[in-house]
This record gives structure tokens, sequence and C-alpha cells, in this order.
């Protein structure tokens, strides 16, 4: 199957460091289709040997692994042309019309890795350029607008000139392995899911903790901040992998359908839940791994009187027959301990206790996001200790590590997405529906927010976040995973 890969924002940030690095690894692997071109689009004045230069010292930053060797990155350079545009000039739509007519490649993904404010008039003067055809498929970066009425205004544009089946809302959250295996854990195994329920999990944590700083992206990461970033769309793409109902099939419908099921199912926010479940925090200076670092308001691009959050702890909860009084605590922030992302489903004690047990032990199953991919089982076992009549237990946990057992060539969240896209699978993308009952969830709360005189809560660098978070959590007589 032959395929043009049309990547606007082709010199940008998430092109080399994501994109790229994925196109040649699937390159690598012998997964990307033959007969494949990749087009990058942009402003700069480059020919095709100028980008691939370009591309080809970008590779110099990225992780050793996925750097090239001179003869392959030689080999995969055949594959990238270069198109100088501007978005807002229509005589450079129809140059592009010419090259991609030259062959009339049997697939068309357009990828729109520039800023959101460009997705209509580019998808506009696609149509216009007549590359709207039925072919064709589009690709739409996060964040898809700031708020629930502009996140409606662009779909509604894009879909004016694309059907719903050839627009592509990417997740790289829902393309991690992990995650996949959390799809796999639930509905291809017997074990769990009928203990998957309200009778028998106490609580649900999800965390997606960073060690770094905005680097880079202050100018950018101020104006979005963690909601927006990371818990309006991965957060609570997991949280609906968790919750959603097993679904009739693997169609990419039938699985969307139960996750908007769970949005729709999720508690709406009051006055009083929102004061009391909702943390917003920001970092200032402290240490991570041992280094210094600076305060939020004093990284570049940064506004000095910032109140853009980068922390989020929240409580939700699923107003439904399967979680009907299940707190989901969701946790995300930057400049914290370590970076760790996981899933700690915590079970309820056994109803009657005929063994002494270690204080606050319960059984649990962690899920390793990041670094790490796996599964541990914690569970109590007979200890060493025959003290009286009623014996001790000890915990023990089962360590299933994914990259041992698959080895750690597995294909990456990016790769699988941009092979998925060229496919035709929309299994692993968002359909809008699912985008704007995550916007209407979380609209509440960036309304309260922007009424609260407070700011957000300081916390210093290379700790979990403010000490608020742990009270929220405590309330619930619970603790987070690390301070259990």
């Amino acid at each position: 199957m032959s395929f043009d890969l049309v990547l606007f924002g082709g010199t940008g940030d998430l092109a080399w460091r994501k994109l790229m690095p994925a196109l040649f690894q699937s390159f690598r692997h012998g997964t990307l289709p033959e007969g494949g071109r990749i087009i990058g689009v942009a402003r700069d004045d480059l020919s095709d040997d100028g980008y691939r230069e370009l591309i080809r010292t970008r590779f110099d930053e990225v992780d050793l692994s996925k750097r090239p060797t001179p003869e392959e990155f030689s080999r995969f350079a055949s594959l990238l042309h270069f198109v100088r545009m501007d978005l807002s000039d229509p005589r450079d739509y129809q140059r592009l019309a010419l090259q991609l007519n030259e062959r009339k490649a049997d697939t068309v993904v357009m990828y729109l890795a520039t800023a959101p404010s460009l997705f209509t008039i580019t998808c506009e003067q696609l149509a216009a350029a007549g590359l709207n055809t039925a072919h064709t498929r589009i690709v739409l970066e996060k964040p898809l607008g700031h708020d629930l009425a502009s996140n409606r205004a662009i779909n509604e544009s894009v879909r004016k000139v694309f059907s719903e089946n050839q627009i592509f809302r990417i997740d790289h959250y829902l393309g991690k392995p992990s995650v996949q295996n959390l799809f796999a854990l639930r509905f291809g195994n017997a074990l769990f899911e009928p203990l998957w329920r309200r009778e028998n999990i106490a609580n649900i944590q999800i965390t997606i903790a960073e060690d770094l700083g905005v680097e880079k992206r202050g100018a950018f990461y101020d104006n979005t901040g963690a909601l927006r970033d990371m818990v309006q769309n991965h957060a609570l793409q997991l949280l609906c992998a968790l919750a959603m109902e097993p679904p009739i099939n693997a169609h990419a419908d039938a699985i969307r359908d139960e996750k908007l099921k769970v949005l729709r199912s999720l508690k709406r926010w009051t006055s009083e839940s929102l004061g009391q479940h909702v943390v917003r925090g920001q970092y200032i200076a402290g240490s991570v791994n041992g280094e210094s670092v600076p305060a939020y308001r004093n990284e570049p691009g940064v506004h000095a009187q910032s109140n853009t959050e980068t922390f989020v702890a929240l409580r939700a909860e699923i107003a439904n027959w399967r979680w009907a009084g299940v707190p989901f605590y969701i946790r995300t922030g930057k400049r914290l301990a370590g970076r760790d992302a996981r899933i700690v489903i915590s079970f309820r004690p056994t109803p009657h206790a005929i063994y002494k047990s270690p204080a606050g032990e319960a059984n649990r199953l962690i899920i390793h996001l990041q670094p790490k991919d796996g599964l541990e089982l914690h569970l109590l076992a007979q200890g060493q200790e025959m003290r009286g009549a009623m014996q001790s237990l000890a915990p023990v946990h089962l360590d299933l590590d994914f990259d041992k057992r698959f080895g750690t060539e597995r294909v990456g969240a990016y790769e699988r997405l941009l092979l998925d896209v060229i496919d035709g699978r929309l299994n692993l993308f968002v359909r809008s529906d699912e985008q704007e009952e995550a916007w209407r969830w979380v609209e509440p709360i960036i309304e309260h927010w922007r009424n609260e005189s407070s700011g957000p809560r300081a916390y210093a660098a290379g700790t979990w976040g403010p000490s608020a978070a742990s009270a929220m959590i405590a309330r619930d007589n619970h603790c987070w995973n690390e301070e259990c």
C-alpha cells in the first residue's frame, strides 16, 4: 500500500522529538508500509536535501537506542521530502496538491503538528485545493481547544470538510504498550473482571508524575496548565479504560461508546466538591535528583506573576451501578519527586479478620505505565511469627515486568498510532463526543479557579506536590501509594 504522510509543522519540536523517531523505528522494524513518502511542511526555506540534513542532525538529540546508523539514515532519508508553505496562502496548497497528485498514493495522511489555532484554516484550504478526498486522513494533535466552546468550533470546522471516520484525534497515552496491557488485563483474562467493581475495590489512583519542568515550552505551558495538558485528555482516557464496561467487540465505535458512557457518568461538580476535591499547585525552587532547579515563575517564557497550575489532584466519582461510591483519585504534575506514571487499584480488606495483618495492608494491583512497564499484585501471605491464636500475615507481591518478558524492542506509542492512521484503524483515537464530554466535566474547575483569588498552592520542586493533596485523600481514610 503506497502512502504519503504530510507533516504540517515538519520542522517543529514534536516532529523531530516524537514523530520522526517513531517513523524511523517503524522503518527499522520493517513495519512501515513500502512505497511511502514523508513530506515535511513548514515556512522554512529548505530543499529536500536540506530537510534531510536537518532531521539527521536532530536525531543526535533523541535517545541513543532510537538513533539511526549512517547507513540506516541514508535509506530512511530517501523517504523524506519538503514543501515550503505558508498555511494562510491558498497558492501553497495548490503546490502541495500538484506534488501529491504526481503519483496518487493509496492513502494520504495529513498530520497537523501545529498550533490548534491553525487547524481550521488548514482544513479549509485543504478542501479548497481538493485535498480532502475519500482516501485522505487527518490527524489532530492536542490540545484540541482550550475549553468546550473552542473544542466544538474546531471539531465543527474540521467535520465540514472531513467525515468523522477520516479524523484521527491523537492521544499518545492510548498508544502506550502499558495502556494496551490494561485493556488486555481486563478483557483478555477471566481473573479480574468479576472483582472489578464497587463490592471489591476501595479506591483507584491514577498518578502521572514528571520530574522535569516546562523545559523550552514555558510560553505554551503558561497558557495551558496541567488540567488542560494532562487531565482533560490523558488522565480521563485512563479513567475510561479502567471504568468502562466490556465492549461488545474490539471495533472502534464499540470501545468508544463505552468510554463515552463513563464520561457521561462522572459526577458533576458542585461548589462544595470543587472546594474539597480539587487541589492545584505550582512549583517553587527546590532540588530534583540532587540538582537545584528554579521556580516555575522563573522559567523562560513564563509570566513573572503566573497563576498557571503545574500540579492538579482531584477526586472523581462515577455514578453507575458498577462504581457508585468508589473514589477515583487523579494526580499529575511537573517537578515532582520522580518520573512515575502508575495506576493503583486498592481492594477492600477481608470482611472478617481471622489473621493478624500489618496495619494498612490490603490487596493492591499496581499497573506501571512509565518508566517501568508491568504489573505488581500485592498479597498477604503466612509470616514467620506464631504468637498466640491469631497467626500473622506478611506482605508479598508478584512482579510482572513486561519489558523483560517481551523485550525492550516493543512498539512505542507514536509508532503504533502512526501505523494505525496509515492502516485506517480508529480504535486508539478519540471521538469528538468523547472530547466534548471531557471538556464539559473539567470546565467547572477552570471557571472555579478563574473566580478564586488565592491562586495555586506552592510546593517545592522535588516533592510530591502540595500537602493539601494528601489531606484531600486522607479525608476518605486513604493515602497516596507512596505515602501508605
